[in-house]
C-alpha cells in the first residue's frame, strides 16, 4: 500500500501562485505514475498533471497553458505542482494519486482515473478576490 498526504492549498488572490506537495510513504519502491488531479464544485476530477517518477517526464491536461509546473524529490518520495497565475476557475480540491508504472508511460498513463490506485484525501484551493 501507498499513502499520499497532500499539502498546500488554500485561499489566494486571483494572479496569485501556490505551490501543492505530495508525500508518499508506505511501498514506495519501484516507479510510478504520479497523476495531480483536481474537481471543481458540481464537475468531474480533471488530470491536472501526470508525472512519472522513473524519469521525471510530465503530461499537462489541456487547461494548464504553461501555467502550472509539476516536479519531484526523489530523495523523499514528494510530488509538487506550482500554480502560477491562478484564476478563479482554478478553485476546486486538488488530488495527487498513483499508479504504479507497469507499461511505458505515455500522455495516456493518467487520462482513465479509475485506474489510479492510490489516492490522498486532498487540498482545497480556493482562487477569490
Amino acid at each position: 500500500q501507498v499513502q499520499l498526504a497532500e499539502s498546500g492549498g488554500g485561499l489566494v488572490q486571483p494572479g496569485g501562485s501556490l505551490r501543492l506537495s505530495c508525500v508518499a510513504s508506505g511501498r514506495t519502491a519501484g516507479y510510478y505514475a504520479i497523476g495531480w488531479f483536481r474537481q471543481a464544485p458540481g464537475k468531474e476530477r480533471e488530470l491536472v498533471s501526470c508525472m512519472s517518477t522513473m524519469d521525471g517526464s510530465v503530461y499537462y491536461g489541456n487547461f494548464v497553458k504553461d501555467r502550472f509546473l509539476t516536479s519531484r524529490d526523489s530523495a523523499d518520495y514528494s510530488a509538487f505542482l506550482q500554480m502560477n497565475n491562478l484564476k478563479p476557475e482554478d478553485t476546486g480540491v486538488y488530488y495527487c494519486a498513483a499508479l504504479p508504472l507497469r507499461y511505458a508511460f505515455s500522455a495516456f498513463t493518467c487520462n482513465d482515473i479509475s485506474d489510479m490506485e492510490y489516492w490522498g484525501l486532498g487540498t482545497q484551493v480556493t482562487v477569490s478576490s
